[in-house]
């Protein structure tokens, strides 16, 4: 995944450049400055390419929500699951790429630490219970990855059972699968320069303190020990069901833009259509014309 700008209209979908290969995950290797597809000049012209989406978005995403209320027992759904180190972006997607769509249309959870009533189940309980239902595009800010990523580098539970969640979690994304979901798993890239800026930056505005977290410093210490872990979430559970797309994430606007047109991509390619109607047309044209 190279830095050169392709038009992903004109070439490669976006999907294809940003999609992870098969095989052995070298983090270090993966750069979160590039921005592969990106069709216009730079940050400077990125809001309207990205507002650009917009009206294409909206209408794809009308259409499945029409489908989700007229048919909901056959109608797709879409999960968009977003994982990255803190200051990553997962909030500026969903205000900016997320937020081009109707919100009415999207299921939103951010997963936090396990409460109570989660740790007494099995941890993909609570991935189950917030998943979209028919027509909705669900968005997860976190996921079931944090349960082999904070989990596996915190020691949370030993090794032998968070080891054994790689092929859990590929069987459960299969089942979603074959049950009607379309999976759009993104882990956006961010560099560990950049990351300290951005804490920096909150740091330095009394307007970002609430995004500041002090837990976030002693998270970095263990950097290497969490790209070890991203590094086998990605490599381990990167199927043909449920692939892995890799968003460089030092450039927010590039951020925003690419996943914003990786859903884009995702809706346009479901085959989607307007329902039907379920009523006599045109007698009902004339009962309104005549009431």
């Amino acid at each position: 995944m190279g830095s050169k700008k392709k038009d992903s209209a004109a070439g490669a979908p976006l999907s294809e450049l940003l999609r992870l290969p098969h095989g052995a995950v070298d983090m270090a290797s993966l750069d979160a400055r590039a921005t592969p597809g990106y069709p216009g000049k730079g940050k400077e012209d990125a809001p309207v390419h990205t507002a650009g989406l917009g009206r294409q978005l909206s209408d794809l995403q009308e259409m499945l929500y029409a489908g989700g209320r007229a048919a909901p027992e056959v109608s797709p759904r879409v999960l968009v699951v977003l994982q990255g180190m803190d200051t990553s972006g997962k909030g500026g997607v969903i205000r900016h790429a997320i937020g081009l769509v109707d919100p009415q249309g999207v299921d939103l959870t951010s997963f936090k630490a396990p409460s109570e009533e989660e740790r007494k189940h099995h941890y993909l309980w609570r991935i189950r219970n917030a998943l979209p239902r028919p027509g909705q595009i669900g968005i997860f800010d976190r996921s079931h990855y944090e349960d082999v990523l904070v989990v596996r580098v915190e020691s949370l539970v030993p090794e032998d059972v968070w080891s054994t969640r790689y092929d859990e979690i590929n069987e459960f994304e299969a089942g979603l699968v074959a049950e009607g979901y379309k999976l759009v798993k993104c882990m956006l890239n961010v560099s560990f320069d950049e990351q300290k800026a951005r804490l920096a930056e909150r740091l330095a505005d009394p307007t970002k303190y609430w995004k500041y977290n002090p837990g976030d410093v002693d998270a970095r210490k263990k950097w290497p020990a969490y790209m070890e872990a991203y590094a086998a979430a990605l490599e381990k559970c990167n199927t043909e069901a449920a692939p892995w797309f890799v968003i460089p994430s030092d450039r927010k606007w590039y951020r925003n833009w690419a996943v914003a047109e990786l859903l884009r991509e995702t809706l346009a390619g479901m085959g989607l259509s307007w329902p039907a109607a379920d009523f006599d047309v045109a007698a009902e044209q004339k009962r309104v014309a005549q009431s």
